[in-house]
């Protein structure tokens, strides 16, 4: 299993969408209700779901999907794609 097999399920529950599929370049902008509340549920939801933590540094110098999953992946061992 690949990160963004991971995270589909929890972007899609988050955002309550079930049509997301997530890119590498997708940002805030491109996904509806992606708001300040959403993205620290969707941060709690990752971390809870791999069972890891970002330091606020980390959270910090993401700017896209791809960032987010390849620091998870990172994190949880898992391959990217």
């Amino acid at each position: 299993m690949n990160i963004k097999e991971v995270l589909e399920p929890i972007f899609r529950q988050v955002f309550d969408d079930e049509q997301i599929k997530l890119a590498a370049e997708m940002t805030a902008d491109d996904v509806d209700g992606w708001d300040s509340l959403s993205h620290v549920n969707l941060i709690v939801a990752i971390e809870s779901k791999l069972k890891i933590r970002f330091t606020q540094k980390e959270l910090l110098t993401f700017r896209c999907v791809g960032d987010l999953m390849r620091a998870s992946a990172e994190k949880a061992g898992l391959p990217v794609a």
